[in-house]
């Protein structure tokens, strides 16, 4: 009796062409709403990986479509009790439409994070697909904490070894004048990560920090938060930074655990709608 053993499906046709010097691709010529094959998924993750961010160009899936997308890549993680505003609880709706269904003038997010840091697994991936976007403006803006993390000195890595950072979704509502619910604040509790993070598939080290991290663990909470203000601005100059410019159709895919992202309210958010879809993947313990 002969073993017959079936060759692996050989990865689909796409191209990926980098869109900056410094990091971020586009993807052309999947069909997202198709599963993947394994070789296929693969190929996708090595880029994801090498690029941090992956535009997929002309893509229109639905919800369901988007959350079978992403489960591709891992487990899908929840969102906070007051970002479940779907049909889909693990879908959150991105958006400047108020309950009348028109723009309110709000642009939420303008502030450099890192989405779940406050999770005991934070996010590996997000997912972010644009539904309906401004007709110029609305950008998302990207960092990229390993070269940040690079272009410190020896002595200032050498400090910043081993010190831990606190990130609680209770004190980013604080800091940005509002205030969580108790059920948030049990829903996600202050949770304590290193500063310096040491990427699970490339072994490079990058800060991990944003609007989510409150202090630092070795020193008051005054001086921690000055040290976390100075570490993002060096951070956050143009040469560590790409801009993502939404084109109809995109789906954004990006590497939480190397950067931080900020919503860019460069548009009349009082005129326009801003709609994108946003799934994200659970990460693993940071070390």
């Amino acid at each position: 009796m002969s073993l017959v053993i079936e060759a692996e499906a050989p990865a689909a046709a796409f191209e990926v062409r980098p869109l900056s010097p410094n990091f971020a691709a586009e993807v052309i010529g999947l069909d997202l709403r198709q599963p993947l094959n394994e070789a296929t998924r693969r190929a996708v993750y090595d880029a994801f990986v090498r690029y941090h961010v992956l535009a997929f160009r002309d893509q229109a899936l639905t919800p369901e479509q988007q959350i079978a997308f992403t489960e591709q890549f891992g487990t899908l993680e929840r969102h906070v009790a007051s970002n479940r505003n779907s049909p889909h609880p693990l879908l959150h709706i991105v958006s400047n439409l108020g309950a009348d269904g028109r723009p309110n003038g709000k642009v939420a997010s303008q502030k450099w994070h890192t989405d779940k840091s406050f999770r005991p697994l934070p996010s590996l991936a997000t997912i972010l697909h644009a539904v309906t976007m401004p007709p110029n403006g609305g950008d998302t803006c990207f960092a990229d904490m390993h070269a940040a993390y690079d272009a410190l000195s020896d002595p200032e890595k050498a400090e910043l070894d081993g010190v831990g950072v606190i990130h609680s979704w209770e004190l980013s509502r604080e800091k940005s004048g509002g205030k969580a619910t108790a059920e948030e604040i049990a829903d996600a509790p202050p949770m304590t990560h290193p500063l310096a993070r040491t990427h699970p598939d490339t072994g490079r080290k990058g800060l991990f920090m944003g609007e989510h991290a409150s202090h630092l663990d070795d020193r008051p909470m005054a001086d921690g938060r000055a040290r976390l203000a100075a570490l993002e601005a060096h951070a956050t100059q143009d040469r560590f930074l790409y801009r993502h410019h939404w084109r109809k159709g995109d789906l954004l895919m990006w590497d939480n655990r190397c950067l931080l992202h900020r919503a860019d309210a460069n548009f009349d958010a009082a005129l326009y709608p801003r709609v994108l879809h946003r799934t994200c993947l659970r990460g693993t313990a940071p070390t």
